[in-house]
């Protein structure tokens, strides 16, 4: 009989990836997945360190799961992640219901700590070495859903993320990702290559290429040797049949080079959507944390960035109430973003992380000044991309279908706008994983709705 695993997933990208691993992992283990944790034999947490508030979220769920436990003591209970690496035992000792506490790249041992926990050779498993190990399964064996004994039709996902390298060599001051995930290494050409061209057979049409810093891809390899760039790389992923588009995050401005900037003119899968995160305007706060550029240089390659694609679409991340950051050094945050106007960011108050520099710094900031500041910076940013989408009015985007109901879906454009679409008359409906046409009739900060064309 099957066993049964609910995962609850925590932070960004990397970790959505990382929880789809154990779940592929899981899979060719017999284990079908749970949408309740009532019914689970088997609850992983997957968690994120990179703000407090994740951190707070992932104990108050572990405290929730104390009464599940003891209702239930036969179910299993494990954190993994960045968390479970930067806390380790510690959190045995403060959650003693959990049985077993994963690291980063311990992930792929998760059959064999689970074999060992259920024949009692361990009572906890503990696993946090940081190896360069990159033993992703092949998407045959994805979790099967526990709904589907009820023959509820399934569609294969559109859109998928494939991991390129893993762990962190710039050491940000306020960032504690080289702690948690170790050092840079670049997973070979190869595996990228076979990964993506079985996803690309089994109907996915959009691939993310994953990585803390994907501009260092090759540069830093531990796996196997190689002399591949990332440019060479995003090249060789462009051909594969069936890949209709194509992104990546997260690239470091100060690693930003012209071979990189030439791609999005001349790969035409690659989408017109570049996230470049800047953190601040203020070239005194992006010495303090790090960066390894100043607000001058981030400026100058967006120019020659839209030299090269005008229509490019530019995403950042900001981090606002930094140690020691003036309102001076906070405007200069909002003059870069009204000089370079992002069509979207991730903005965030800062919070001191464990093992960060930044954490013994000095003159920090009032929580609420820092959220002051993040109100008047998001404000902003709203006024910027509804500015940006009502560009789009009466015109038409492409978009790749995500999700489709009676005469009406929703997608996303290659900038990554989401776009709500209805259907006209004697229309048919399109399938998942369909390009179609929208004709824009309206244009809100965050998505667009228009009508979808013959």
């Amino acid at each position: 009989m099957d066993k049964i695993v609910h995962i609850k997933t925590f932070g960004c990208q990397m970790n959505e990836r990382d929880s789809e691993i154990m779940g592929q992992l899981l899979g060719r283990s017999g284990y079908v997945r749970g949408d309740e944790p009532e019914t689970a034999d088997l609850i992983l947490v997957n968690t994120c360190s990179i703000r407090d508030k994740a951190e707070q979220k992932v104990y108050s769920l572990l405290g929730q799961l104390r009464d599940l436990k003891a209702k239930k003591n036969n179910i299993r209970i494990g954190v993994c992640g960045c968390v479970a690496q930067q806390e380790g035992r510690k959190i045995i000792e403060r959650m003693p219901h959990v049985d077993l506490v994963v690291g980063t790249q311990q992930l792929y041992q998760l059959p064999v700590l689970l074999d060992r926990l259920e024949s009692g050779e361990l009572s906890r498993a503990v696993a946090l070495d940081l190896n360069p190990v990159f033993a992703i399964p092949p998407f045959q064996h994805l979790l099967r859903e526990e709904n589907l004994q009820k023959n509820e039709k399934k569609h294969t996902p559109v859109q998928r993320y494939v991991n390129i390298m893993q762990g962190c060599n710039n050491f940000c001051s306020y960032c504690v990702v080289p702690y948690t995930r170790g050092r840079e290494i670049s997973r070979p050409l190869a595996d990228i290559l076979e990964e993506v061209r079985l996803l690309a057979a089994q109907g996915v049409r959009e691939i993310t290429l994953l990585g803390q810093n994907v501009n260092s891809y090759g540069k830093t390899n531990a796996v196997a040797p190689q002399v591949t760039s990332f440019p060479d790389l995003l090249r060789a992923v462009a051909e594969i049949e069936g890949l209709k588009r194509l992104r990546f995050t997260t690239s470091h401005p100060k690693d930003l080079d012209l071979t990189l900037m030439r791609c999005f003119a001349e790969l035409e899968v690659l989408c017109p959507h570049f996230h470049l995160p800047v953190q601040s305007g203020s070239s005194a706060v992006l010495a303090r944390m790090n960066r390894g550029y100043t607000a001058e240089a981030y400026l100058d390659k967006v120019e020659q960035l839209r030299g090269i694609r005008p229509d490019i679409a530019l995403a950042t991340d900001f981090i606002v109430g930094f140690p020691g950051e003036t309102e001076e050094e906070f405007v200069e945050t909002l003059q870069l973003l009204e000089s370079v106007r992002f069509h979207s960011s991730f903005s965030f108050k800062y919070s001191d992380r464990p093992q960060a520099r930044a954490t013994a710094f000095p003159d920090k900031i009032a929580e609420e000044v820092k959220g002051e500041r993040l109100s008047r910076l998001q404000s902003l940013q709203n006024e910027i991309s509804l500015q940006w989408n009502t560009n789009l009015m009466h015109k038409e985007v492409e978009v790749l279908v995500e999700q489709v109901q009676t005469q009406a879906g929703r997608g996303r454009s290659s900038a990554n706008q989401v776009v709500y679409f209805h259907l006209q008359a004697d229309q048919a409906l399109p399938v998942v994983g369909d390009l179609v046409r929208v004709q824009i009739e309206h244009a809100g900060p965050h998505s667009l709705r228009g009508a979808m064309l013959s």
